[in-house]
């Protein structure tokens, strides 16, 4: 059984550079295997906003696609096709190898572009998952979420070996996390502020992030490696 275990595109990064500036945390909005990088500064300053993509030329779901396919889940939909299962097996493996990479390519371009050490990332949480490839394909609900789950835990071990804290989120409580961390009843019009001084695109996704963020900042974070 293959046990569990990430090239980059980035869009053209919006850095922000005014002021002065510690160590700063960057939050994760993931979304397929792109994520999108928020990055404050230890005042809540916006640092630089860009998406990364993990991989390139690989199918982006290859739990919940070819995994199912594999298993004779979905094989009535208009683009399944026939595969066994050691190659989906095999096709997972590649993919997860391949995040890694683009994990690793994307985080290092970050840090060389920002103006100040990074010290923490926040990362939605992962949920509990069985331990093996073969396990996660059979079992529908862990197919579900597996791949979404493989490209966090690459930005996570990405992160750890750059010496950066990783800090879990939960989407439901963010938002009133990162209001607290602020000091405020409401982070919407933070949020909404950061947006209009970087322009746009500034869509849910980056909120989250923001927020991410934000929230992150308020946990203590470890000392950062020099990059």
């Amino acid at each position: 059984m293959a046990h569990l275990g990430p090239a980059v595109v980035a869009s053209a990064p919006d850095v922000a550079t005014e002021g002065t500036h510690t160590a700063a945390t960057v939050g994760v909005a993931e979304h397929g295997n792109s994520a999108e990088l928020v990055t404050l500064a230890s005042g809540g300053e916006l640092l630089d906003r860009r998406r990364i993509d993990l991989t390139q030329g690989l199918p982006t779901h290859p739990y919940h696609h070819e995994g199912s396919w594999a298993v004779g889940r979905y094989l009535s939909g208009p683009w399944a096709r026939a595969i066994s299962l050691t190659d989906a097996v095999a096709l997972v493996e590649r993919v997860r190898a391949a995040a890694a990479r683009g994990a690793r390519d994307g985080l290092e371009a970050l840090a060389a572009t920002v103006p100040v050490p990074i010290a923490s990332i926040a990362i939605r949480v992962c949920p509990k998952l069985p331990p093996t490839t073969e396990e996660r394909i059979a079992d529908n609900r862990a197919a579900n979420v597996a791949d979404s789950v493989m490209y966090r835990e690459a930005l996570a071990a990405a992160a750890e070996a750059r010496g950066w804290a990783v800090r879990w989120y939960d989407r439901a409580r963010v938002f009133r996390e990162a209001a607290l961390a602020a000091g405020r009843e409401d982070i919407n019009g933070l949020l909404m502020a950061m947006g209009r001084s970087i322009g746009p695109p500034w869509q849910a996704r980056h909120k989250l992030a923001a927020a991410a963020a934000l929230a992150a900042r308020a946990q203590t974070v470890r000392r950062p490696r020099a990059h």
